[in-house]
């Protein structure tokens, strides 16, 4: 359907994940090598300090686009359906989200060439932009003491930033055969 229509306007298709994560300085403890007998010892921060990251991943063309915000509700959703309406101007989107309220709350305003599909259910694991989240966890925050949220927002900028310089590499590790087969 969303191909058809694309075709019909005339505009390549686009298909996109979409999902949000929080980011904060609540401690992202992961494993961590020691010597033996050694037990690492990690400083950590634990303050109800956050921001979230809208984030959007194109796997077919190995592309990320993010928004940092205060908040996750539809108002800001529909900030960043805009700004990905922006950035890809000629392109009809299919964009696969999960069923958060702020989805499809009769308030979201949806751009002209969007569509919007939910997944099913409880299946996070359809979703690439998941992986994306632990990937960014993983390299940005894991085991790491920040002494402020700006600190936070900083590392999780650049370890965004580093994943975007490699259109082949993100579309390696998010262009899942399930998608192939779908298109």
């Amino acid at each position: 359907m969303a191909a058809a229509e694309a075709a019909k306007r005339g505009h390549p298709l686009r298909i996109m994940f979409q999902d949000e994560a929080r980011f904060g300085r609540l401690p992202v403890m992961r494993a961590a090598w020691a010597p033996p007998g050694v037990r690492p010892a990690i400083q950590a921060a634990v303050e109800r300090q956050f921001r979230y990251v809208y984030g959007a991943v194109s796997p077919v063309e190995g592309e990320l686009d993010w928004m940092m915000t205060d908040a996750m509700n539809t108002e800001n959703m529909s900030v960043f359906l805009a700004q990905l309406r922006q950035a890809h101007p000629d392109d009809y989107v299919l964009m696969v989200l999960d069923g958060a309220s702020s989805h499809f709350a009769g308030a979201l305003r949806v751009p002209e060439g969007f569509h919007l599909v939910p997944l099913p259910p409880y299946s996070p694991e359809l979703n690439p932009t998941e992986m994306l989240w632990d990937i960014v966890r993983k390299h940005a925050c894991a085991n790491h003491y920040f002494p402020d949220l700006d600190a936070v927002i900083a590392a999780v900028d650049h370890q965004l930033r580093r994943l975007t310089s490699c259109a082949a590499r993100l579309a390696s590790r998010f262009c899942w055969p399930y998608i192939i087969q779908a298109i």
